[in-house]
């Protein structure tokens, strides 16, 4: 079965509000691992951001080289208007899969389960690609088997695994103790180290 996943589809869903993955507020997880980070000189990218209010809170933390992509024009726009003064150029409509930069950390936040599975391969790749020596990859992951036909796909520990190990150290890939409301015990928090 062909999955649309285009970016009209996902800026639709944005100018529709149909973005019920969207949880208006940082992630407590996320926000729980940014506010232990000191070095603000980090480059930073949120792939599949959408009205990314991690993008958001790291800026306002001081954090000025943070990046985010995403298929939707309008999510990408509602960033901007909440915050004038982020960077333009630091807000890339496109497809993650076409950048042509590298990170120091990329954030993991509903990107890797809107993907249709069938990129999972390409995304480790590309992930492995983008980041620096030693560059990080951090966020949350869905444990939970979710939808066949339509994002969020779901997916498992040893899943992840068998996907990430030989690309990533993984250091931390473990069931979240602090979810947002309906995710509880269905998300991994995941901390991986480029090889």
């Amino acid at each position: 079965m062909e999955i649309d996943l285009s970016a009209k589809v996902w800026d639709d869903r944005y100018k529709n509000n149909d973005i019920g993955w969207d949880l208006g507020e940082v992630s407590t997880p996320l926000k729980t691992y940014f506010d232990q980070l000191e070095n603000k000189e980090l480059k930073i990218l949120i792939p599949g951001g959408g009205n990314s209010y991690e993008a958001i809170y790291l800026f306002q933390l001081g954090f000025k080289n943070v990046y985010v992509v995403d298929l939707s024009k309008t999510a990408l726009t509602n960033i901007k208007n909440r915050i004038p003064s982020f960077p333009e150029n630091q807000l890339i409509n496109g497809d993650f899969f076409d950048l042509n930069d590298t990170f120091d950390l990329v954030i993991e936040q509903t990107f890797f389960c809107a993907l249709n599975p069938n990129l999972r391969t390409k995304y480790v790749e590309k992930m492995h690609e983008i980041l620096v020596s030693k560059g990080k990859l951090v966020g949350l992951m869905f444990n939970v088997p979710l939808n066949d036909h339509r994002p969020p796909f779901g997916g498992n520990k040893q899943e992840y695994i068998n996907y990430f190990e030989p690309f990533f150290e993984i250091k931390k890939m473990e069931t979240c103790y602090n979810s947002f409301g309906n995710r509880k015990g269905k998300e991994l928090f995941v901390k991986m180290i480029k090889k």
